[in-house]
């Protein structure tokens, strides 16, 4: 008696892999079927197996819509049967992302943190008035204190300045408003303990024990 032996190389690649070759030759065949009454009927019957093999995911959102986008991707996209969901189109998957820019500040004054940029864009929309003229300050400010956690114990305010019209693309200029920047021994001053730190008694204090 002779068998026909499959071997791995001899195989069709397999597209999703995980629900098995026997599901895709499933699929296969009903790609094949000439009779589209036929053909719709199994295809509801293999998304009901792929759902079967997945159980875990029943609570999933849209559960039955992913069976059904995996079934076309498994189809390669040739499978024509009526699909309760706007159908999967091959363009849309394969379509790649937008390019994401990386942020201005990325390369450059990398101390001031990921969200200076952000904080600076919303105040140029501010209407003009003191509230934005604030909002400038304690930009700079944090700038300052940001330098200060990054580099040394000291910095001029005007090297703050600059760099703030250097990100804002020169919008937002402070040398002209003859006023200063908190000191760095503010900026930096520590927490004060709080009131259960500061009441807990020491060593000295402790009751000695009996």
């Amino acid at each position: 008696m002779e068998f026909d032996l499959e071997y791995n190389a001899e195989r069709s690649h397999l597209i999703i892999p995980e629900y098995g070759r026997h599901i895709q030759k499933l699929v296969n065949h009903c790609i094949a079927l000439e009779d589209v009454t036929e053909r719709n009927k199994m295809a509801k019957a293999i998304v009901d197996v792929m759902g079967n093999l997945q159980p875990h995911l029943r609570d999933v959102p849209d559960f039955k819509h992913k069976l059904w986008d995996q079934l076309f991707i498994m189809a390669d996209f040739k499978l024509d049967v009526d699909s309760p969901y706007e159908k999967l189109e091959k363009e849309v998957l394969q379509a790649k992302p937008e390019k994401l820019d990386y942020p201005r500040y990325a390369s450059k004054y990398r101390y001031y943190g990921n969200n200076i940029q952000t904080m600076i864009d919303t105040a140029l929309t501010w209407e003009e008035g003191d509230a934005r003229d604030a909002l400038y300050f304690t930009i700079a400010n944090h700038m300052k204190k940001c330098y200060l956690n990054w580099n040394k114990d000291t910095v001029d305010d005007d090297v703050i300045f600059k760099h703030l019209i250097d990100l804002s693309n020169g919008n937002i200029d402070l040398t002209t408003k003859n006023e200063t920047l908190s000191e760095a021994k503010d900026l930096m001053r520590k927490r004060k303990p709080t009131n259960k730190q500061h009441n807990k008694p020491s060593n000295k204090q402790r009751p000695k024990k009996k």
